[in-house]
């Protein structure tokens, strides 16, 4: 099928989600042209209003619409455990379980040399000033196993330990090479329960 014009821009613009193709992305852009323009106007203002309200927390780097947010704020949270995580989505994945109740921080990014990730892409000094200063206990490395995350992982191990830091990982419940945002919540409440230290 030969798409042209905004048609083809919308397309294209749709094929840029995460798990959308070529035959996803032309259903998607013909469902929007063919509804009553109100739908997909309305979904643009959300996606709009969206993009413009969220901001990444000053302290733990989570998008969030308030600075600090919500988990930084809550004075019931453990105060000396860090849950270190890849990204946002991560975070909610974790309070599924219902087996972690500290605090989080957000990296954005797994090392990875090849694409130009380095320690400052991940927000490492952040995380260090964050650890030395608020006399944190444990850091849980709660990432991906896969290369980047085990970089990231023995990066971030070797840069802070210190007798007075208890480093650990989720337990490896996490299929090698896996992915957490496709893994359940009971093998992921199992591997918090049994993280290994680092």
């Amino acid at each position: 099928m030969i798409f042209e014009g905004n048609l083809e821009e919308l397309k294209n613009g749709l094929k840029k989600l995460p798990g959308i193709g070529g035959k996803t992305a032309e259903r998607l852009a013909f469902f929007l042209i063919s509804s009553k323009k109100e739908t997909a106007l309305n979904l643009a203002k959300l996606i709009s209003n969206s993009v413009n309200s969220i901001k990444r927390c000053e302290t733990c780097n989570i998008l969030f619409e308030e600075s600090p947010c919500n988990f930084c704020k809550n004075e019931s949270r453990l105060k000396n455990v860090i849950c270190v995580v890849e990204k946002t989505q991560d975070v909610y994945l974790i309070e599924n379980t219902s087996e972690y109740k500290g605090k989080y921080f957000v990296l954005g990014n797994l090392i990875s040399p090849p694409d130009g990730i380095g320690p400052q892409q991940i927000h490492f000094t952040k995380l260090e000033k964050l650890v030395r200063e608020n006399d944190i206990k444990e850091l849980i490395l709660a990432l991906n196993p896969s290369s980047e995350g085990e970089t990231t992982m023995s990066f971030i191990s070797s840069k802070l330990k210190s007798k007075n830091l208890k480093i650990t990982r989720l337990a490896t419940g996490l299929p090698i090479g896996g992915d957490i945002e496709y893994t359940s919540s009971m093998t992921l409440a199992s591997a918090l329960k049994n993280r290994n230290e680092i």
